[in-house]
């Protein structure tokens, strides 16, 4: 998921283990955000089960990384009260053939997430964003769909952080 640092940078190796709990809080918020839309399950319920049985614990055989928790929190409850004005802007992001309600569950919140990121995480550079994002989906989806998540985000992070590409 999120990239290490490398060896030769002392202060990169610092950050490194901030960035890999982010890239771990971004996992654990779309897989949250996708059980939310599968069962229905509410937000306060969703936050308590992520983190007292996910976040950083063995899984099924699977060990989930270290996740930073107050991340996790805010993505998933951002979506959760943006929703209604994130949604449109994913929209108008995605071809008009494909309006948000077609696309796949999990794709639908790594594009959620995303777009609360870029909308309301001034803090994390907008590449980082949607590479991340990208990131996510590739655990769960193909190649394509991958892009699709990419292109969208991309597109979005133009739109709403004009700056940061205009260098």
């Amino acid at each position: 998921m999120a990239r290490g640092a490398p060896t030769g940078d002392k202060d990169a190796r610092k950050e490194a283990p901030k960035a890999n709990k982010r890239g771990a809080a971004r996992l654990a918020a779309v897989q949250a955000l996708y059980q939310m839309d599968l069962a229905g399950a509410g937000l306060n319920e969703i936050l308590a089960q992520f983190e007292s049985h996910w976040l950083g614990r063995e899984v099924e055989g699977a060990q989930y990384l270290p996740a930073e928790a107050a991340f996790f929190r805010d993505i998933v409850s951002g979506v959760v009260r943006e929703q209604r004005a994130l949604d449109p802007l994913i929209d108008d992001a995605l071809a008009k053939s494909w309006p948000l309600k077609r696309i796949e569950t999990v794709l639908r919140a790594a594009l959620r997430a995303g777009a609360y990121e870029l909308e309301h995480r001034r803090d994390v550079p907008a590449r980082v964003v949607v590479s991340e994002y990208a990131d996510v989906a590739a655990a769960f989806v193909e190649r394509d769909e991958t892009g699709m998540v990419n292109a969208v985000l991309d597109q979005l992070a133009r739109a709403l952080r004009a700056a940061e590409f205009a260098a």
